[in-house]
């Protein structure tokens, strides 16, 4: 979901666009035809300040079908999360599911009473969170209330604890810049992470100008305080809100007015220290299950040490859902959060009684994304990351890379499942509203990918013709004149040319 009143220049890996233009020349008959097209598309005078990088290939043959500047370093976006995601599914597998251990210092006694803490030992579990569904918040918590009951716990008298130091990472990743930090796609990194570590405020106008703006949020619990400074307008007023938490802080700045009578704007924000929130708000959901803590609920994180004793007893485990699902989860609508958290898991697994303290799962995830690269046959210099969900501007990466990695995935043990997390031209994720009423739509399954000056589109296709190709292409630095397509446009007209071509290979 996109909040309405984040600036565009701003908003991430989310494929919302006008739509598609006409395609820009009649079908080629021929594929050097299709080539000339492609070609003419990529050198058009305006692009005299952008730069691209493509490269088509097909499946069947490994023919190229088409290239232009292949091994040009790009800035990929969200094309990262292709390789995230087929990193986490070579090395961990599909079904790959992330465990957390529920803990106690002491085993509960007799009367089902904990005499000391209760710890949630998080492992970066991304699904826990409703926002999407139909489900209630309260229900992210129904796992953990079926489990203490299991065990038969009933009291605690000790505190409500939840553990982020299994996770050595900072609570941005590398690369990300300042301005990230206050929307919703750069949320912070935790290894207890709770309906994608952001809130939900509603905002609603009063009937008439001058009446107080009513603030509700949707989920409870957060620790944020809220300073507005909204206003209701005149009815005809569009509305305009600024929304504003400094790093760090729990303080949220409102600015702004609201049409009288209009309805209700939503604005997301970002929750610091997002495992004292899932803290907070699970010892709000054990009271209401009947089970009593008495302590505090708190949180540690990384580079604190852990806070479980030895000799802790175990009572459970939280089960997340299989690997292929979480993947799908953060490819289809690009979730940054999510990536990320999948990326430093996979990291935190390697992590070995000789792995300096100081060394980070997203470290040790990219040491493996370079052994995966030199499984594949993919040259590590084309590939250079500094953390998994594309959002630093710092990583690169080019054509030729990305088509390599789609074409090793093509013929992967999990092939299916990479290909089915990807958007559906038309139908989902951050393609369902592109592309329709073209060849592609339905057809094509492609990675977005969209920063400031920098867009991306890699997947596959079938054309009209019958041949399977796997494609990359990426467009960085392009400003379009005012009345041209858009830089996604320009990439769906190039898509779509390809899944109209009905000639031969």
């Amino acid at each position: 979901m996109i909040p309405r009143l984040v600036p565009a220049v701003l908003l991430l890996v989310l494929g919302l666009n006008a739509p598609l233009r006409a395609a820009p020349a009649a079908a080629p008959a021929t594929l050097q035809e299709l080539r000339e097209q492609l070609d003419q598309h990529l050198r058009d005078e305006r692009f005299h300040g952008g730069l691209w990088g493509g490269q088509v290939v097909s499946l069947a043959s490994g023919q190229v079908w088409f290239e232009h500047e292949p091994r040009r370093l790009m800035s990929p976006a969200s094309n990262s999360k292709l390789f995230a995601g087929a990193l986490a599914l070579d090395v961990l597998g599909p079904d790959h599911r992330i465990r957390t251990p529920v803990l106690a210092s002491v085993a509960p006694d007799a009367s089902g009473t904990v005499r000391g803490d209760l710890f949630i030992a998080g492992r970066g579990d991304p699904s826990w969170r409703v926002r999407g569904t139909d489900r209630s918040f309260e229900s992210i918590f129904g796992a953990v209330v079926d489990l203490l009951r299991r065990a038969g716990v009933q009291r605690i008298e000790g505190d409500l604890v939840a553990d982020a130091t299994w996770f050595h990472q900072p609570p941005q990743g590398s690369g990300w810049t300042a301005d990230d930090l206050n929307d919703w796609y750069g949320a912070e990194l935790s290894g207890v992470s709770l309906e994608q570590n952001y809130a939900e405020l509603d905002l609603t106008p009063a009937p008439a100008p001058g009446g107080a703006v009513t603030l509700a949020w949707r989920q409870p619990d957060t620790g944020l305080e809220v300073l507005s400074r909204l206003r209701t307008g005149a009815a005809d007023v569009p509305a305009q809100v600024v929304v504003r938490r400094l790093a760090g802080e729990a303080r949220v700045h409102l600015w702004g007015t609201l049409p009288a009578g209009g309805r209700p704007e939503v604005v997301n924000v970002t929750v610091p220290r997002p495992a004292e929130w899932y803290a907070a708000a699970l010892r709000a959901a054990l009271a209401r299950a009947g089970i009593a803590v008495v302590g505090r609920a708190r949180a540690v994180r990384w580079p604190d040490p852990s806070p479980v004793p030895a000799g802790s007893v175990r009572l459970g485990e939280l089960v997340s859902p299989p690997l292929r699902e979480l993947v799908a989860e953060f490819m289809k609508p690009s979730q940054n959060l999510e990536t990320d958290l999948i990326f430093g898991h996979l990291g935190e697994l390697r992590r070995g009684p000789s792995t300096p303290p100081h060394r980070t799962g997203e470290a040790l995830a990219l040491e493996a994304l370079r052994e995966f690269l030199g499984r594949t046959g993919i040259d590590p210099a084309e590939v250079r990351f500094e953390e998994g969900s594309g959002l630093s501007r710092n990583n690169l990466l080019t054509a030729r890379a990305t088509v390599g990695l789609l074409v090793a995935m093509a013929r992967h043990p999990a092939a299916r499942d990479f290909e089915a997390s990807l958007p559906v031209a038309g139908r989902d994720g951050t393609l369902r509203t592109r592309l329709r009423g073209t060849a592609a739509e339905g057809n094509v399954r492609a990675k977005t990918g969209t920063l400031r000056w920098a867009n991306a589109l890699s997947g596959y296709l079938t054309t009209a013709g019958g041949e399977r190709l796997a494609f990359a292409l990426l467009l960085n630095r392009h400003a379009p004149a005012a009345g041209t397509p858009s830089a996604r446009e320009e990439l769906d007209q190039l898509v779509a040319l390809l899944a109209a071509y009905a000639g031969p290979g």
